[in-house]
């Protein structure tokens, strides 16, 4: 059967037993670095995807897709237009759910504890349709929510803090201005209906929801009023924005999530990217070893290299005998580093209590953590960019080695032989 010469004689190298301990030392090293290097890549990848896709679904339990606002320096319009505006943007493919809001800061006061918290008015008929908060309600309903009742549902922080139960009374301090526009601030009493917990400390800490006719009726100054759109596919907000804002009245506008909390996913892109660097240096320290046995191989195979150049073999042959080698070395700790990372990977849920109960510590401690389980979310691109870079490092590491037994001259080395 047919072998060109490059493959063959590479291929012989690297199943041959080299008499050379340290050699041989050094290429089980490599590939165990290239191998680890990979497979901690994927892990720590995913797990990072993980809490980026359970901080998103936080983040959205209780806030918005999207949201519909007023341009800076429209009109607000009435709840009436909020409403005729809201059937129009159900219509549009991709809506799942629209609901009215009304923000309002305020002052959470029971004695002796204050706290500062955001007063949202919400449709609870509505609600349901553009947030979580019926399935995040640990007390308590919606439907307690009835216009002129007066009644709150409140955050497990706030509640915790404040030492709320059902039945409690809440009182708040609003900001107001009087007429001829100095601050008169308002004390008003609700009565605690339910309380919810997103799982979230930016919401569990700060919201406090009202039906939205009772905050209207307070007259505490709105710091946000709009509509809060719900999206079939939250990842696709940046394509269903702009045929919602193709349906929208002048003086309209909408703001997808992507926008609202890009602080968050920018730090968490850069923690990745930053890690990314830091543990390809792996693979790079494992390539610098990939270039030492070469070369010493390479050494080794003095009077091998002659003899193939004595018999026709061209420099370029000669690099291929190389090449292959550090090749196969290289790849096969590549593949045997996704494996074990693609393995790790899909049973971080299954490895994690094993190694809390095995060692008898905890990762996330509840106490400190929102999130106490480790997510793990494998993306196929990241698995591949991955293979590929170590793949390109591995291959560049071939080079130099592979350079240096084509520039071999037979005569000097066959000298003394």
């Amino acid at each position: 059967m047919f072998h060109p010469l490059s493959l063959y004689v590479g291929l012989r190298y690297v199943r041959a037993r080299t008499h050379k301990f340290f050699v041989s030392f050094i290429t089980w090293v490599s590939l165990t670095g290239v191998c680890v290097g990979v497979a901690a890549l994927i892990v720590i990848l995913s797990v990072m995807n993980g809490f980026e896709g359970e901080l998103r679904d936080r983040l959205l339990a209780l806030a918005s897709d999207a949201r519909i606002v007023a341009s800076h320096g429209a009109a607000e319009p009435s709840l009436a237009e909020w409403r005729a505006v809201a059937q129009r943007v159900r219509a549009v493919p991709g809506v799942k759910g629209v609901a009215p809001y009304l923000d309002a800061q305020a002052l959470a006061v029971r004695a002796p504890e204050m706290v500062g918290v955001t007063l949202r008015g919400i449709d609870p008929a509505e609600e349901g349709a553009a947030s979580e908060l019926p399935h995040l309600l640990k007390m308590g309903s919606l439907d307690d929510l009835a216009p002129g009742s007066n009644r709150a549902l409140v955050g497990a922080v706030i509640a915790g803090q404040l030492g709320l139960d059902i039945g409690s009374r809440l009182t708040l301090l609003l900001p107001t201005v009087a007429a001829d526009g100095t601050p008169q601030p308002k004390l008003r009493e609700l009565g605690v209906a339910g309380v919810f917990e997103a799982g979230l400390e930016e919401h569990d800490a700060s919201l406090i929801f009202v039906n939205f006719d009772d905050v209207r009726a307070l007259g505490a100054a709105p710091s946000g009023e709009g509509l809060h759109v719900r999206m079939s596919d939250p990842l696709a907000a940046p394509l269903i924005a702009p045929r919602i804002r193709a349906v929208l009245p002048r003086g309209l506008e909408v703001i997808d999530w992507t926008v609202d909390d890009a602080s968050y996913f920018r730090a968490i892109r850069i923690e990745k990217t930053m890690m990314s660097l830091i543990l390809l240096l792996i693979v790079a320290v494992a390539a610098f070893n990939i270039v030492a046995m070469l070369v010493m191989v390479v050494n080794d195979k003095r009077t091998d290299i002659a003899i193939l150049r004595t018999l026709g073999a061209s420099p370029r042959r000669v690099m291929g005998v190389f090449i292959t080698q550090g090749l196969v070395i290289g790849w096969v700790g590549v593949g045997l580093g996704v494996l074990l990372g693609l393995l790790m990977a899909l049973h971080v849920t299954s490895i994690v209590p094993w190694l809390e109960h095995t060692f008898r510590f905890q990762i996330m401690d509840p106490d400190v953590y929102y999130i106490t389980a480790i997510p793990s979310d494998v993306h196929r691109s990241n698995v591949i960019a991955i293979a590929l870079a170590a793949l390109a490092l591995t291959a560049c590491a071939t080079v130099y080695p592979a350079l240096r037994a084509a520039r071999t001259p037979p005569a000097d080395a066959l000298r003394y032989e």
